[in-house]
Formats: C-alpha cells, sequence, structure tokens
C-alpha cells in the first residue's frame, strides 16, 4: 500500500503570492495514498528538508511529492533528502508550481486549483515508481580540447597540471587564437604576445598535453567519461620531426603574393608560410591552393633548399583516434564581415578597415611595424573614425545582441592611434558605452580625458569618397540630433562577434545544443554556465557568446575544474532515467520484434541489435538492446516503437497513462 509524502513549498512569496498553498495541503492530503501534508514557507531550507526527512522516518513513506519550483534547479536537492532518510530519491517527484502555475496565472481560485491538479497526477505517478540504481561506468582520465586560442590554452595547462593527459586539438597551423593577432590588450596596455607566447610554449612543451595543429575533430562516439574521437590530421606537406624550422623555404618560395590571414589581408605571405613569427609549432604549412607544383605540377624549390629534406610533396591526412573522458570546447569566434554593410563602404574604400585589421596596423610584428598607416596609400590618417556597433545590436542586420569587447577595443585602439600619432584627431561614433568590468570604465574615461578622444553618441548613416576623403556622415543625439559630417582619413568598424563558420556543424558532431547566433549554448546560465546539455562536454571562452580575454581564461579554468572533478573518481555515477526494452521473463518473450526502427531513430546511437540463440547457437530472434552508457533518456525510441517495448525508467508507459486519469477523473 501506498504511503505517499506531499510538501507544499511558498518558495518565499514566489507561489504562495498567487497560490492558496495551505488549501493545496489541505485538498491533496484527502487522496488515496497520502500519508502526510504539509505546507512550509522554505521547503529547501534546512528545517525544511528536515521536515520531509522526519516525515520519511515517522510516518514510513513509500513516495514524495515536493510541490515548489523547477525540478532542474532542486529535484537533485530533494532526492538526495530522501536519500539520506533511507528511501530511494527516485520515489521522489517534483511538482512544478512556481513555473508552471504561479509564474503564469494570476491569483484566484482556478490558479489554486491548477496547483492541486498538478500535485495531484505527481502523487498517482509517484504511486508506480521504482526503486531505481544510478548507473556506474568507467571513466578515461584524458581529455580532448577543441581550439588553441587563450581559452583553450588556458584549459589545457589546468587539466594538464592536475596530472591529467590533454589532446589539444587546433584547425589552424599554430595556436593562439585571436589573441595572438592583437597589439595591446585593454585595460592594462599590456603587449598581448608578450602575454601569450610563454603560455604558447608552455602548452607545447609539456609532458601531459599532445598537441595536433592543422587538425579538426572528424567525428565523435561515446559517452561522458568515454569517448572515442576521430582527430583530422590536415596534410601539412611536411615531415615535422625532420623540420628544423630554420625557414629557408618560407624566404625562397617564388609565391609571395597571397594574402594573409594571420594580417587579416594588411600583407601578404609565401605557398609554404610559418603564420607568424612567434607561431607554435613554428614549423611551416604548404598551402595547397596556392602553391604552384599543387596547381600546376612545376617548381619544388622548396624541397630542393630543404637542407634536412623535411618537404612531403606526397603526404595525405591522417586520422588519428583517441579516447577521452571529456571536451573542453573553446573554438572561438569569428568578426563579422562588414562587406554587408553597403552604406559603410568596406570593400569598395580601401581606408575602411576592421577593428582587427586595425590591431594589425598597431602591432609590432603587423605589415607596417607598428605604424598607423592607410592601406590605400601608406600615409598617417590625420583624422581617424571609430564606429562602434557595426553590426552589433541591430535587429534589421540579424546580430540583435552586444558584441561585449567592441567599447572596451575601441577606447583602446583610438588611444594607441593618440598616443603613435601625437598631431592626430580621433572620434568615436557610439550607442552606449558599456564598460563592464574591473577598471574597464576608468580606462574609457582616460581615452576622454586624457587622450582626448572625441566621443559622439549617434549613428553614422552612410560613409563615402569626396575629393580623396572619406566623409562620414551621422548626427549627434546628445546635440538635438544635430547632423555630424567628418572629412577622415581612415575609418575603423567595431564589426560584431559572431559565431565561427562551421559551428553548427560541429555542434551536431558533438551532440550539443547552439542557439539562434549558432553560439554553443550552456546548460544553465546560472548554475553551469561551462557544461552542455551532454554529460562531459564543457564550454570555454567565445565560443559560446563574445567575451574578453579575462572572462574567457576564467571560463576555461571552471571548464577545466570540471574536468579534474570528473576524473577525480574512477567510476561515474549516471542517472538511470534511461530507455530499457521490455525483456520479460527472457529475452526469447520480449515484445520486441526487431523491427530496429529505434535503431535508425537514437540520436546518440544507444541502441544496438541483440542476436538471442538456443543452446546449439542457432538465431532464435534479433531484439534491440540500449547501452546503458550512451542513452540520455530523450525517449525518442518510445515514441517511434510500434510495439510500445520501450519504456523509460521513471516514465513508463504505466506512469503516465495514471498522470492522464488522474487529471480526466475528478476526486
Amino acid at each position: 500500500m501506498s504511503k505517499i509524502g506531499v510538501f507544499v513549498c511558498h518558495c518565499g512569496e514566489n507561489i504562495s503570492s498567487t497560490v492558496d498553498c495551505e488549501k493545496v495541503a489541505a485538498t491533496v492530503g484527502k487522496y488515496d495514498g497520502v500519508a502526510f501534508s504539509v505546507d512550509y514557507k522554505y521547503m529547501c531550507s534546512d528545517p525544511g528538508q528536515s521536515i520531509i526527512k522526519n516525515a520519511i522516518a515517522e510516518k514510513g513513506l513509500t513516495g514524495v511529492v515536493v510541490a515548489a519550483c523547477s525540478p532542474r534547479m532542486h529535484e537533485p536537492t530533494f532526492r538526495k533528502v530522501c536519500a539520506e532518510a533511507g528511501l530511494n530519491p527516485y520515489m521522489c517527484e517534483m511538482a512544478n508550481l512556481r513555473e508552471h502555475c504561479s509564474w503564469v496565472h494570476e491569483k484566484g481560485e482556478a490558479t489554486t486549483e491548477k496547483a492541486i491538479d498538478l500535485v495531484r497526477i505527481l502523487v498517482e505517478k509517484v504511486k508506480y515508481n521504482q526503486s531505481l540504481n544510478s548507473i556506474k561506468v568507467p571513466v578515461t582520465k584524458t581529455a580532448l580540447v577543441i581550439g588553441g586560442g587563450i581559452a583553450g590554452i588556458q584549459a589545457s595547462l589546468d587539466i594538464a597540471n592536475t596530472g591529467h593527459k590533454v589532446i589539444l586539438i587546433e584547425k589552424d597551423p599554430s595556436i593562439g587564437g585571436h589573441m595572438s593577432q592583437l597589439s595591446e590588450t585593454f585595460p592594462t596596455l599590456d603587449c598581448s604576445q608578450c602575454i601569450l607566447t610563454p603560455r604558447m610554449v608552455e602548452v607545447a612543451q609539456h609532458p601531459n598535453i599532445t598537441l595536433y595543429t592543422y587538425a579538426e575533430l572528424e567525428s565523435l562516439e561515446g559517452f561522458i567519461g568515454n569517448f572515442k574521437a576521430k582527430i583530422r590530421k590536415k596534410s601539412k606537406s611536411l615531415d615535422e620531426k625532420l623540420c628544423t624550422g630554420c625557414g629557408l623555404c618560407t624566404t625562397k618560395c617564388p609565391t609571395k603574393k597571397i594574402p594573409s590571414e594571420f594580417n587579416e589581408g594588411l600583407g601578404n605571405r609565401t605557398a609554404i608560410y610559418v603564420p607568424f613569427p612567434q607561431a607554435v609549432p613554428n614549423k611551416p604549412v604548404i598551402d595547397r591552393i596556392h602553391c604552384t607544383y599543387y596547381t600546376k605540377g612545376k617548381c619544388k624549390i622548396c624541397e630542393k633548399v630543404c637542407p634536412t629534406g623535411a618537404i612531403r610533396f606526397d603526404q595525405e591526412d591522417q586520422i588519428v583516434e583517441v579516447e577521452v573522458g571529456a571536451i573542453v570546447v573553446a573554438t572561438g569566434f569569428a568578426v563579422k564581415r562588414p562587406d554587408f554593410f553597403p552604406e559603410y563602404g568596406y570593400g569598395k574604400y580601401a581606408d575602411v578597415i576592421t577593428g582587427l585589421q586595425f590591431e594589425r596596423l598597431a602591432s609590432a610584428s603587423g605589415p607596417t611595424l607598428g605604424e598607423i598607416r592607410r592601406p590605400s596609400d601608406g600615409k598617417i590618417p590625420e583624422k581617424i573614425v571609430f564606429l562602434a556597433c557595426a553590426g552589433s545590436r541591430d535587429p534589421a542586420k540579424g546580430i540583435p545582441y552586444c558584441s561585449k569587447i567592441c567599447c572596451m577595443y575601441i577606447a583602446k585602439h583610438a588611444m594607441l592611434y593618440q598616443h603613435k600619432v601625437h598631431s592626430g584627431k580621433s572620434y568615436v561614433f557610439y550607442m552606449d558605452i558599456r564598460a563592464g568590468g574591473k577598471m574597464y570604465e576608468e580606462f574609457v574615461r582616460r581615452a576622454i580625458e586624457d587622450d582626448g578622444v572625441n566621443y559622439i553618441r549617434g549613428r553614422v548613416s552612410k560613409i563615402y569618397e569626396k575629393n580623396g576623403k572619406l566623409i562620414v556622415s551621422g548626427v549627434d543625439t546628445l546635440l538635438n540630433a544635430m547632423p555630424v559630417e567628418i572629412e577622415a582619413d581612415m575609418v575603423v568598424l567595431a564589426t560584431a562577434g559572431v559565431a565561427n563558420e562551421g559551428a553548427e556543424e560541429l555542434a551536431q558532431k558533438l551532440h550539443i545544443s547552439y542557439d539562434p547566433y549558432k553560439f554553443f549554448a550552456e546548460a544553465h546560465p546560472k548554475l553551469k554556465p561551462v557544461e552542455t546539455n551532454t554529460g562531459g562536454i564543457f564550454l570555454a571562452g567565445s565560443c559560446q557568446a563574445p567575451r574578453d580575454i579575462p572572462e574567457s581564461v576564467a571560463m576555461a579554468s571552471g571548464a577545466a575544474v570540471k574536468v579534474a572533478g570528473l576524473f577525480s573518481q574512477d567510476e561515474l555515477t549516471r542517472e538511470p532515467i534511461i530507455a530499457v526494452v521490455n525483456r520479460q521473463a527472457a529475452p526469447v518473450y520480449s515484445s520486441c520484434v526487431g523491427c530496429f526502427l529505434c535503431v535508425s531513430a537514437c540520436p546518440y546511437q544507444a541502441i544496438e541489435k541483440e542476436e538471442i540463440k538456443n543452446r546449439t547457437g542457432d538465431l532464435i530472434k534479433s531484439i534491440a538492446k540500449v547501452n546503458p552508457g550512451l542513452c540520455q533518456g530523450c525517449g525518442t525510441c518510445v515514441a517511434f516503437c510500434r510495439t510500445k517495448s520501450i519504456d523509460i525508467q521513471g516514465y513508463t508507459h504505466e506512469q503516465m497513462y495514471s498522470e492522464v486519469m488522474a487529471l480526466l477523473n475528478e476526486y
């Protein structure tokens, strides 16, 4: 006989402001099988938890229903309470009175009646609950980090320093990411390379880190603690063991006018190249698209001059298979190409550039060796205009979000310009100044008050050329929308930070969620900011949203701690809310008919075919079998099964039917 305990929480005033919690507890207490019912202001507090524990012990409860807020937030709390009181934690259910009732309805009898219904259906469900045991799976104590920017570097080092093995893969020939392209960093104006390159070298030399550059994730199978990844090592046309990084091949290559990706197209590189002088690894890669040998079958000068014979024109891609227990995704972000702003003239006028291009001009290792010069003629600009929010916060352009870092790097760019061109004048068009970090507001004030940067609150409508000058046409909203026109020598656009090309494809390989803008989605914005909905896969840095360097580093360390926590145990405990195939007394009597529609439907490849044989080894039948380590309990197989032979533990057909009947049958 069921003895159910019902515990109704006021959630402060979140629930009790619209729901009569006392009436809910009193009404539900009269239902069949309910042995105890009470309401309390904060059921998740220590006194509230004590009420539940005492009731389980004194009343001999066989099941518990907690009517409170989101199960996503507090179900683990109340299940732990039940376990501590000696009741199987999966005999506890939560009715969500906050999100499903009090927050979406006005105060009234109907709201209270709905709350009663929500509790009643859970009372009926818990009567059919079964004691479940957590699943134990072994843990492979090696981590895979995808992306070699500052977030990937930080995560790799933190995990490796805990004594665990790390495999770091980067799609470009060198690690470093966007941070390696920067001149200085805000708000301290440290040299970006000076603080980054020692960490890059540390990654390459760390005994616990295996570094694969010019490599991408090919595929991923498995589950938390037991992933199997295939990594494609793209051909560099080079034997890295023989190459000494002398650079002779790059100086002799005759194909010299290829736009440099590292310099954002403002400089050139050769067909065999090292991305930048501080690259790690500092060994060249042959660009097969532009190499004369690959396009015309001639040349091979690099092979002739190489002193160690390291060039390998016939080298092919390699597939490396690795087993890992956790994955950190740190793939970073991309800069929106502003050629979809025709009103700003990007691509039409050579002196309209992006913020990242300005970084390369300001960098000592850039195409102008740190001098701010116009791309069109190489002259020093005497007047420069910076446009904030070029694409960001612009629903018409499909990017309604704030890119977060633009206000700060625009201030930095203007300061760098004033430091390098003392007689120059700089102007910043902005919507709002968002300086929400430590010392950020002071940094912006310094640009305005100490360095004389002219800030104009307003939007720019268009940019056009006249008499060799760029005419920036806009308004000053602080002066009653007074029209403003500035004759500029150069314009810098603070373009939006967007998701990387291929982010959607990568998310599908990893089986993780992404938002409408193709940034990867966290499991919970407050409580699980570095976790995904797929166990064992974590996020770091701006692959989740535009972020600055301190935030990216903090996220990376947070993800590393999650990985280290996972690796601190030899076995992983997983929830048993998974699919099970009806096997009845023996597999041969299973109602499964072996259509295997569930195999094709399962998004986690968690269902396989099991052959049932007799004692002589003859095949009797084939049925479906669920791998408990892979199954995520999504229920897709349940919906597809024609014979209703699959159930989700904790959400069986019988339990769901009891909930529906509880609503249909009046007490």
